[in-house]
This record gives C-alpha cells, sequence and structure tokens, in this order.
C-alpha cells in the first residue's frame, strides 16, 4: 500500500517502543476518589451537584445551555465531597468535582439508541448528551464538528489514527484492542454526517494494523469505509496535514476541513461515540500513554475522568530519579505541569516523566536567520518573520505572516539552533492579537452607538 505526505515536517526520535506492545491496562486510583474539572470543552458549565450528593457512575454532573459546550458526568458512583479550584493542564486553576468512590458498579447509563435508524437531530443530541469531545487534544465539542454550516456538504469522514506524537500509543492499542468498535464509529459518523466515506488514515509506522483493520471493515459489511497510509512524519496528524497527505486537498488559511467537505475525529472520540449509541455510555473513561524516560512502569492506561495522575503513583506508576520535566500531552504539544496533582480530562492523551536528556534546557540565544523554520513548517508559513514582527509589537504584520494559521505544533522551535522558544511566543502573540481585535471591536461598537445618539437627538 503506498504511503503520502505533506512538505516539511521533521523527524523527531519516535520513542514508541516503550509501550506500543503494551496492553491498556484499566486500573483505578489508590485514593478512591477522583477531581472532575467542570468545563471540559466549549463554554463554561454549571455544576448541578453539590457537597454531599450521591451521584452514579454516567450521571450528568454539569452542563451548560450553550450550543458550543459538552455536559460532564460522574466516572465514578460515590459522594460529592466538595467542589474546589484545582489546577488542570496548563496550570490553570478551575472549578472541580470531588468525588469519594462507594465501591459500588451502579450505573446511569443512557439507553441504547440505533444509530442508523434515528433521525440526525435525535443522533447529535445523543452525541452531546454523552460529553463527546476531541480526545486528540482539542477538546472541541464533537455535536459541533459533526453539524457544520448550513451550505458546507461533507463527502469524507477522516479517523485521525496517525498518532505523531512521540511516545504516544494509546490510540495503536486503541485500534489493536477495540478495532470494531473503531469501525462502527467511523459508520456511525458517515451516517450522522451524510458523507460518501470514510477513510482510516494510519502513519506507515503502524502498517502492521492495515490487516486487522480491513478485517474489522470486510467483517462489518461497511462497503464505504477505507484504510489510508501516510508517511511516518511530524505533524502528519494535524488536520492540514492529514487532509493534504490522505485527499490531496487543501484546507484555505482560517478555514476548516468542512470548507473541503471533511470531518476529521481521533480514534478516540470514534470509539466514544459508538459506545454513546450501543451502551448509552457517556465519555467517562479515558485512555492514556504513561511513558518516558524517568517513567519506570512504562504504561497504556484506562482510567476514570478526573483520576489524579499523583493518585496512580506509585502504585500503579513506578518513576525512577532524574524528572526533570512533567507532560500532559506529547513532547511536542504538550503542557509542562508544576506537578502530577492534576486531574486526567477527557483530552489528556498522555503523561510523560522526561529526564534531563529528553528536553532541552537551553536558553536562547539570537536568531540567526538560518531559514530552518521555514523549512520544516507545514503550514508552509515564516516563523522567523512572524517572530521578529511579534518582538517589534507589530501584530497586523506578524498576522500577515501568518500568525493566526499556526497550529503550535513545534516543529520550528525543533530545528532551531539558536534555541528559541517560537511556539511559545506565537501563543502570546495570538493572546495579544485576539485581545487587540476585541478592543478596536469594542471601539467601533462605542462610536456606533455614540453615533447613533447623537443622530437620534437631531
Amino acid at each position: 500500500m503506498k504511503s503520502h505526505t505533506f512538505k516539511g515536517g521533521i523527524h523527531p526520535p519516535e520513542r514508541k517502543e516503550l509501550t506500543e506492545h503494551l496492553p491498556i491496562e484499566t486500573v483505578f486510583p489508590f485514593t478512591n476518589s477522583v477531581s472532575i474539572p467542570a468545563t471540559q470543552g466549549g463554554a463554561p458549565n454549571t455544576v448541578l451537584v453539590k457537597a454531599g450528593d450521591t451521584v452514579i457512575r454516567g450521571q450528568k454532573i454539569a452542563e451548560s445551555d450553550a450550543f458550543m459546550s459538552a455536559p460532564v458526568h460522574a466516572s465514578i458512583t460515590g459522594t460529592v465531597k466538595k467542589i474546589e479550584f484545582r489546577a488542570v493542564t496548563g496550570n490553570i486553576d478551575v472549578p472541580c468535582i470531588v468525588i469519594e468512590g462507594s465501591g459500588s458498579d451502579e450505573t446511569a447509563f443512557m439507553e441504547s439508541l440505533d444509530p442508523f435508524t434515528c433521525s440526525k437531530e435525535e443522533a447529535l443530541k445523543r452525541i452531546k448528551d454523552a460529553g463527546i469531545v476531541g480526545m486528540g487534544g482539542a477538546a472541541f465539542p464533537t455535536h459541533v464538528k459533526l453539524n457544520p454550516p448550513k451550505g458546507k456538504v461533507i463527502e469524507h469522514v477522516l479517523a485521525n489514527a496517525a498518532e505523531c506524537e512521540p511516545y504516544l500509543t494509546i490510540d495503536e492499542r486503541t485500534m489493536t484492542e477495540n478495532t470494531d468498535t473503531l469501525v462502527d464509529g467511523v459508520a456511525i459518523t458517515i451516517k450522522v454526517t451524510g458523507a460518501k466515506s470514510g477513510l482510516i488514515v494510519l502513519e506507515d509506522n503502524k502498517s502492521h494494523l492495515v490487516s486487522t483493520l480491513e478485517t474489522a471493515i470486510t467483517k462489518s459489511g461497511y462497503t464505504n469505509i477505507n484504510v489510508v497510509l501516510v508517511k511516518t512524519k511530524y505533524p502528519q496528524g494535524g488536520e492540514k496535514n492529514i487532509v493534504k497527505s490522505a485527499l490531496k486537498k487543501e484546507i484555505p488559511s482560517g478555514g476548516l476541513p468542512a470548507d473541503i467537505g471533511c470531518v476529521i475525529v481521533n480514534v478516540g472520540t470514534l470509539c466514544a461515540i459508538s459506545d454513546a449509541f450501543r451502551l448509552g455510555k457517556p465519555l467517562i473513561d479515558r485512555g492514556l500513554t504513561v511513558s518516558g524516560g524517568a517513567c519506570a512502569s512504562p504504561k497504556n492506561l484506562r482510567v476514570p475522568v478526573g483520576t489524579l495522575v499523583g493518585d496512580l503513583i506509585p502504585s500503579v506508576i513506578k518513576l525512577n530519579p532524574g524528572i526533570v520535566k512533567i507532560l500532559s500531552g506529547g513532547p511536542m504539544m504538550g503542557v509542562a505541569m508544576a506537578n502530577a496533582n492534576f486531574p486526567i480530562a477527557k483530552n489528556t492523551s498522555g503523561v510523560l516523566f522526561l529526564t534531563a536528556k529528553e528536553t532541552d534546557l537551553r536558553e536562547e540565544n539570537q536568531c540567526i536567520n538560518c531559514g530552518k523554520c521555514v523549512t520544516v513548517c507545514s503550514c508552509r508559513l515564516y516563523p522567523v518573520m512572524i517572530a521578529k514582527e511579534l518582538e517589534a509589537g507589530n501584530l497586523e504584520n506578524a498576522r500577515k505572516y501568518g500568525l493566526m494559521d499556526c497550529v503550535e505544533c513545534g516543529t520550528c522551535s525543533y530545528v532551531c539552533p539558536a534555541h528559541i522558544q517560537l511556539v511559545q511566543r506565537f501563543r502570546v502573540g495570538k493572546q495579544l492579537f485576539r485581545i487587540d481585535m476585541q478592543k478596536k471591536h469594542q471601539k467601533a461598537e462605542a462610536l456606533k452607538a455614540k453615533t447613533a445618539e447623537l443622530q437620534g437627538g437631531k
């Protein structure tokens, strides 16, 4: 099977051998408790429970009326001990619902729903009610993604199975152990979106899964699902890159996959979609890879959402001396955490414990204008020019060079011989640009209101 790719990108050490052959272990925190962030994708939720309440696994405990939102459910059965602010990925404090387990296996799942006989509206409601969000990292509400704006015709559903981040293997193990569920999730998503076909897009370092997937597809009877191989290269799993590689199409600047007739869904999300219909199960468990040179027991795990990473140490996760960095996510796009006392959320794909040899702790130097960042940029931007314009305070010029099109994949920072933290600068720059745009909008609205007031007084 021929594999395809995109221009640019890099080949960092994969380091997947630490966990790629290890089955997913279902484990529980030794503290018998979870701290569930009240909002995990979309608009802020309102907490529906209070301290002292008894909750059942699968019960809705936080939600919002906003369309761009996803409810949150209890991942264990027990008692709400308190609702407090706790640090989550990104080192920000958010409201978390702390539940102490009772030991009961009672559940409050929804009734099963046939995805092929229900209406599109019923299907989208089921996906929202299940609290399903993008599990690849973005946590974008899935029911919104599967309901593109009027006029956007979806032709292809792409199952993003690239898993291009080093160390991470949870998607590969999910495909190996839950193949039928994945294929079913693709078929359901095709039905919901009205797409013509589905493509399971694998990097060729996982080509051994092709026969397994094709056998499951044949067994399912879904004739409009196929497997596509793409080159192993980072960031192959980015939306723009996977579309370019698999379909030879390009998402326009500032656009979405729907603009070119595509919907792209992560492997874990597709399995969650199947479970929501077949089992009535909300998204309350999360598979993730725990790895890194400072991890003495690398594993692929499945845990209740809200499990504190620290509550798995040392009963499940055993560590070696020499930890210099803890990452939530992969080494390229993950977020460095102050400690391990943060909850595993719906979009936590991995936790890495890294040694000094695995991290770059060197200080920044002056840019030497070598252009390596331009060569590897998969979005074909000019990182060096964006950085220079940001340093000069020229936000509009930075935007013209592609600031807002940057996907923050980290390839530019990875190859920079001056060790400049380009992605961090771009993240700050984006925030400043959004603030600047908001101020301009507010100023324009104020001027508009003033003009209307003056005209009304005549």
